[in-house]
Order: C-alpha cells, then structure tokens, then sequence
C-alpha cells in the first residue's frame, strides 16, 4: 500500500492505495465523484476523461500512484468554470447529448479545444474529439456546440490560451512539482465568488448563457424617467433595494459580485456570483447578465434583466419594464414551477419598486438599505396561495 496525495478539485486529498489502483477507481470509489464515468476501460473511448495537472486525460489507464503530488479537476470541479459553463448551455441548445454517458469526458476534452484553439475550425475541433466516442448522437451536434462556444469567446474578444496553459512537455500529470500553478488554472475561473478572492474576474468572462425560461414584468415609480435609470446605474443601491441581496466585493464599473439569500421554512440558500451590467443612455435602457450557485445544494442559476423606461404622466412618473430570462438546475430546480416563479418574482418586483421609490424620495434608512434582507419564500408561497384560493373561489361565484 502506498500514501497518495492529491490536490482534487481543489481540495488536497490523501488516500492509501495499492499500486495497482487506476486514478479513476481511486475517485469514483473513494472520493464518491462518481461523475467521471467508466466505457472501455482500455483507454479508448475518452469516457473517463478530466483534467490531470490542466491537461485532459484517461483516468482509467492511469495509476493512482503515478500522480502523487498532481492537480485532479474532475467533472464536478467545473460546475462553475465559466466555460463548461457555456459549453453545457451549447450542448443542450445543439442537442448534442442524448444518453449522456459520454458527456462528462466529452466536456472536458472540449473545453480544452475552447481554450487552445484560436478560432472554430470544424476539422481540428473534429480531430480533437476524436478521442472521445459518442454512440448515440453522430457528432455532429457536439462539434457544432464546441464551434459556437469558440466563436463567442473569440468575438467577446477572450484569445485562444497557445497550449491551453502548459508550460513544460513531458507525459500529462508529470508536472506534480508545479502544483499550485496546475491546480489554479484548472480549478474553475468562478469558483467562490467570494470578498478574499484574488484576482478580479473580466466582465466578458461571465458567460452569455442561452435561458431555458422567460417571462416579463413592469412596474411604475413616482420619479421621472432619467433619475430611475441614474439608480439603475449604482450598483449599490440597486443591491440595496433588491429583497435578500448583498454586495459581497466593492462595485468595480460595471461588474458585481454578490449573494442573495433565499429561505424556504427549514431551507436556506445563498446563491453566490456576479453579473455585468450593460446600460444604453439613449435609450434608458440596459441589462443584467448574471450567474451564481447555491454551494449547499449544488443548484446553479444564469440568466439576464433587461430594462427599459418609459415616462408616464407627462415625465413625472416611470414605467420601468423588465423582461426576465433565466435557467436554473440543480435540486431546487425541481420545485421551481413556471407558475409559482411568475408569482414569486411578481412579488419580489412590487418590494423592489417600493424601494427604489423609497430611496428617490429620501425615506429609504442607510442603515436599512445596507442591512441585508432575508426573503422568506415561505411566506411569499403562503400569501400566493392565498391570493389563488381567492381568486378561484371569486369564479365559483360568478358561475
């Protein structure tokens, strides 16, 4: 039996493994991160793919004893890497998944085609993925959810990584004395999005996200048009005005990160991330686009806010109109119902409203608006629920 250590996902890890052992097995069996799957087990179907000191490789063929001192990023490591990210989005948009098996080791092989290659070539994406065997889609898909996937970072202007940040040759997971650089750039780019964090995220590399949901909403300030959108414009107050919401790391132009606290009875979550803001003065117009995730429940949201004001009452008064756009998975996903959503954000709209007229006209406390709020889910779905009791029994009644 041999001591190994790890640095897994970012986390170090020992383990007491026979020499025998496969890395893969030391995961799925040991570490429970059973999202890195096994095919062949010969090393030829890629199925067992991730990322070992940044570069892809077949866990299945390689021994555990072999990357003592290594950095591992398996699949559940990239659950905030803004570009798995955009590759997932891409994936499910193209339909290029279907069993899902191979998808694991499909997305890591891609991500590090995005990173390295300068532009959406199809043959050299093709070539790239060729160590990845896929029985149900034909490909076709896949390779043009790693094309487009390409195409936007490199018109976002985000340059191709030259060796997807390698920086010795030598066989992968033989760059164990350089740990701490290996295991930085393959741990996600969003991992926490927390104060202590180091170096600032670029506005650009919050990704784009394609929503799986939308709906719109309005509501009407007692303040003209140009002074709502200047309080759309700080960061701050806005943070501010919004139920359970909280900067965590000073506004830099038009990026912020954050958290918003939810609490459903028992149940609480804090979903951590950050957004960049997009404002057209012309038009009083502008959007939110965003990203952040629950770390307890693993559950993950993305989407965007978009905003436009309209004067009413001759300029004394503003419409603002939102149009929502959003996709959320994970385990909370599975009671966020459409219906209930539009309700809840219905609700969540008239406080934030209330606020930012509060603020306009000087009643909003400082001390209350930099004091965080808990939003109570529950009692919103109580007061739902009885707004619908009522309204279903007002149609009994006429019928």
């Amino acid at each position: 039996m041999m001591k190994l250590q790890l640095t897994v996902n970012g986390s170090a890890t020992e383990a007491t493994v026979e020499p025998r052992i496969h890395l893969a097995d030391v995961l799925r069996d040991r570490l429970d991160l059973t999202g890195t799957h096994l095919g062949c087990e010969h090393g030829v179907c890629g199925a067992c793919t991730l990322l070992l000191d940044g570069a892809p490789a077949r866990s299945c063929i390689t021994l555990a004893v072999a990357c003592d001192g290594a950095a591992v990023t398996t699949i559940e490591g990239l659950d905030e890497d803004e570009i798995a990210a955009e590759l997932r989005t891409a994936f499910a948009r193209e339909h290029a998944l279907q069993c899902g098996y191979c998808t694991p080791g499909m997305i890591m092989s891609a991500r590090d085609l995005v990173l390295r290659l300068d532009h959406a070539d199809e043959q050299a994406i093709s070539v790239g993925l060729s160590g990845n065997l896929c029985r149900c889609t034909g490909y076709v898909g896949i390779v043009r959810a790693v094309r487009a996937v390409i195409e936007a970072r490199r018109q976002r202007g985000i340059a191709a990584v030259i060796g997807a940040g390698r920086t010795t040759l030598g066989p992968v997971g033989s760059q164990s004395g350089a740990v701490a650089t290996a295991a930085s750039s393959a741990r996600p780019a969003m991992a926490e999005m927390a104060v202590d964090r180091g170096a600032a995220i670029s506005t650009r590399d919050i990704p784009e996200a394609v929503p799986a949901k939308s709906f719109d909403a309005s509501f009407t300030v007692n303040a003209a048009p140009a002074q709502v959108f200047a309080l759309f414009g700080n960061l701050t107050t806005l943070a501010a005005c919004f139920p359970g919401a909280m900067i965590t790391a000073m506004p830099a132009h038009d990026r912020i990160e954050g958290e918003i606290r939810v609490a459903l009875g028992p149940l609480a979550a804090v979903f951590r991330g950050a957004a960049r803001i997009e404002r057209d003065d012309a038009s009083l117009s502008g959007r939110l686009i965003g990203t952040g995730r629950d770390q307890r429940s693993r559950t993950s949201t993305s989407g965007q806010i978009s905003w436009r004001m309209l004067p009413i009452d001759e300029g004394r008064a503003t419409r603002v109109e939102l149009a929502i756009r959003y996709s959320l998975s994970g385990p909370l996903a599975q009671i966020a119902r459409d219906g209930l959503v539009r309700d809840l954000a219905a609700r969540l709209t008239t406080t934030f409203a209330q606020n930012c007229e509060r603020h306009l006209n000087g009643t909003l406390n400082p001390a209350e608006a930099a004091e965080p709020q808990r939003l109570n889910a529950l009692a919103l779905l109580m007061d739902i629920a009885r707004t619908r009791l009522t309204a279903f029994a007002q149609r009994m009644r006429g019928q």
